[in-house]
């Protein structure tokens, strides 16, 4: 198990609205741009081999302001597109708060970065004994039948607690600022809470009427 000390203090961070990386859950990545290939090339060098992901703050009146709490992921796959591109898969590893960006020479943006009030994130897999699996999958089934999507239900009623959580939180097609809610919640539980809250809310398009008692 990695400790905070070993993560590092400064990490590349990558902006990019809508897009949830959490601890122990993997997020695909196309990188074309030659800010972000440059950005890749610098993290491979590393052992850590680690890029931060973080999403644009558009409430803050300010030209490309950051949220600042963000994940960050060890690239753990690679593979060269033909237009010399990679699609990369990033790991979660650990959340991060940012203290301030970092000035340099680099295409990419930098930031020095506190791991501390996130210690859990590099322990074991988080559970919710809590969680009322029949409730949510018959919730999760009018959800995706009400967007007309299909999944791989037997795999879903298997899926370890967390796993079936944080999947959700990131494939759901929720908007940016309920992403960055879902990825700041503190434990398991607050994060499943806040994804049947957010699915019930978009069930009845945008009252707050419950569906699931």
């Amino acid at each position: 198990m990695k400790k905070q000390k070993d993560l590092p203090s400064v990490i590349p961070v990558f902006p990019l609205s809508g897009a949830l990386l959490l601890p122990r859950a993997q997020l695909p990545l196309h990188l074309f741009e030659p800010r972000y290939l440059a950005m890749l090339d610098d993290a491979l060098k590393t052992d850590a081999r680690m890029i931060g992901m973080v999403q644009p703050n558009d409430a803050v009146d300010a030209e490309e302001a950051l949220h600042t709490i963000g994940c960050a992921g060890r690239v753990t796959a690679m593979s060269e597109t033909e237009s010399g591109g990679y699609m990369i898969t990033l790991t979660g590893v650990s959340r991060f708060r940012i203290e301030e960006e970092v000035d340099g020479f680099t295409p990419y943006r930098r930031a020095c970065v506190n791991w501390a009030g996130f210690e859990d994130d590099l322990g074991d897999e988080q559970s919710d004994p809590d969680m009322d699996r029949a409730g949510l999958m018959g919730l999760l089934r009018r959800f995706f039948e009400d967007l007309d999507l299909n999944t791989d239900w037997d795999g879903m009623n298997e899926a370890e607690p967390e796993l079936l959580i944080n999947s959700l939180s990131i494939l759901c097609p929720f908007e940016p600022e309920e992403r960055q809610a879902l990825l700041e919640a503190d434990t398991l539980r607050e994060r499943r809470e806040m994804l049947v809250t957010l699915i019930e809310y978009a069930l009845h398009g945008g009252n707050e009427q419950k569906v699931m008692q």
